[in-house]
């Protein structure tokens, strides 16, 4: 599949990500574009959402093309993970999150962990 089709498989979802990171960037956060992927990190919800009084199980989330962070130490540490997810997106397109969502059910009704016995984190984690 070449460039431009991977883009514009995952763009639904890349969408969300830009819209959810432009509301991030109102609010503090900073962005910069790195290898056709565009990341926000920092600013105020990046501090809500590392808040340790919040039980957030993720630092950082990738939505299509786009890769939102707490901050940017974190983005630096995850940026490996997070990348593998951006060619999951560009595999699955619109299918992702609800695959996503399937494969965390199916780890919730074996009795496993939702997060980190997801299909895809595992993947994630073994690749990067």
């Amino acid at each position: 599949m070449n460039r431009l089709a991977r883009y514009a498989w995952a763009s639904p979802n890349t969408a969300l990500g830009l819209a959810l990171g432009m509301l991030a960037l109102l609010f503090g956060a900073r962005w910069q574009a790195r290898q056709g992927v565009v990341e926000f990190a920092g600013g105020a919800l990046g501090a809500l959402f590392a808040a340790p009084w919040l039980a957030c199980p993720f630092r950082a989330v990738t939505l299509g093309h786009a890769i939102l962070a707490t901050d940017a130490a974190t983005l630096d540490c995850a940026r490996a993970h997070e990348r593998v997810h951006v060619r999951q997106y560009e595999s699955w397109g619109p299918f992702f999150l609800p695959a996503y969502a399937a494969s965390s059910l199916w780890q919730l009704a074996c009795g496993r962990r939702f997060y980190r016995d997801n299909w895809f984190e595992r993947q994630a984690y073994e690749r990067s």
